[in-house]
């Protein structure tokens, strides 16, 4: 059993009863082949509460702040990150995001579950965010079903700026399967940007967030 799973099981019972997490949708989502959870993103315990409420393993791509973080705290994060296997990725582009993208395809090519935040960055203000391409062209590129996750009420755990978890009940709702192959791995800008906001706007009809046509990168609170 790997790392992951041993977390799961012996971590997950006391998050569930702690957080409380209700579901919906979830019997929806596929139980084997290539799978991208697509997921606004609120706080830092967004990709700790998916696979929480995932039967499947799910690996994220995660900032790559995430894997360089100081301090006693930040050689947690560290090690938590990279024992569980999740792929940092820089989110300004470049060669080593491209890099990133590829480890997940990879992943999807063996028929396993990636986890994604198409903003990504967590919302500096509640609204949900024009998400970023890759999505789209890691499902076109790989034939990945593509599940709408919306996560509700995690920024009342973990605020930005916070570093203690607070106690309040948490959501999860997954959306209806997508499946993008009718597009023949066709992955121009035009086809790349359509399925991108497609992903974004299923999202904004589960969580009920303002949608920003700009990226949340541009946007910081005062």
């Amino acid at each position: 059993m790997t790392l992951y799973w041993i977390l799961k099981v012996v971590f997950g019972p006391l998050a569930m009863m702690v957080f409380r997490p209700w579901t919906r949708g979830r019997a929806g989502v596929p139980s084997q082949g290539a799978l991208i959870l697509a997921a606004n993103h609120l706080s830092f315990v967004d990709w700790l509460l998916i696979p929480l409420v995932t039967p499947r393993r799910v690996t994220f791509l995660a900032k790559s702040e995430f894997f360089e973080l100081p301090g006693v705290g930040g050689t947690f994060v560290r090690w938590l990150m990279r024992t569980t296997g999740q792929i940092p990725v820089r989110r300004a582009g470049g060669p080593e995001a491209d890099r990133a993208l590829d480890r997940a395809a990879d992943i999807l090519g063996r028929g396993s579950a990636i986890g994604i935040f198409p903003e990504g960055t967590r919302s500096p203000d509640g609204r949900l965010y024009r998400g970023r391409t890759g999505v789209a062209r890691l499902a076109l590129e790989t034939g990945a079903t593509v599940v709408p996750v919306a996560v509700i009420g995690t920024a009342r755990v973990l605020p930005i700026g916070t570093k203690v978890p607070r106690i309040h009940r948490v959501g999860v709702v997954f959306g209806q399967p997508r499946d993008y192959r009718q597009y023949g791995g066709n992955t121009d800008e035009g086809t790349l940007r359509t399925i991108t906001d497609e992903i974004m706007h299923d999202i904004a009809d589960s969580t009920g967030q303002p949608y920003c046509d700009a990226y949340a990168a541009d946007f910081r609170l005062p």
